[in-house]
């Protein structure tokens, strides 16, 4: 199946605790189907201070988001907007903004 989100995407988080947030696609993880959004989903975790200079506190870093849970931002109207796919004349396979009908360069 052809990825509707890839990585550099602008996407908005549609339901969970971060709703409405937009953010850039850092990475996807299709076997998982998941990917990490800059800003989404951000865990704080504790870390001690290890002996090789790493200093200790609180760490924040994103956790991946399902890919059910965003949509992609029409680049045009910048707006969440469904993603469709089209075989143009030179026969390459693109991404479609539903709403405007705008190709997705990616």
């Amino acid at each position: 199946m052809a990825a509707r989100i890839r990585k550099g995407d602008r996407v908005v988080v549609i339901s969970g605790s971060d709703k409405g947030k937009r953010g850039e696609v850092r990475q996807v993880l299709p076997k998982l189907n998941r990917a990490v959004v800059e800003g989404v989903a951000v865990a704080v975790k504790h870390q001690k201070p290890s002996g090789m200079g790493q200093q200790g506190g609180l760490i924040r870093r994103e956790r991946a988001i399902d890919l059910s849970n965003l949509m992609l931002i029409d680049p045009k109207s910048d707006q969440p907007t469904r993603v469709a796919f089209r075989i143009l004349e030179d026969g390459r396979k693109v991404r479609v903004a539903r709403k405007t009908g705008v190709v997705i360069e990616s």
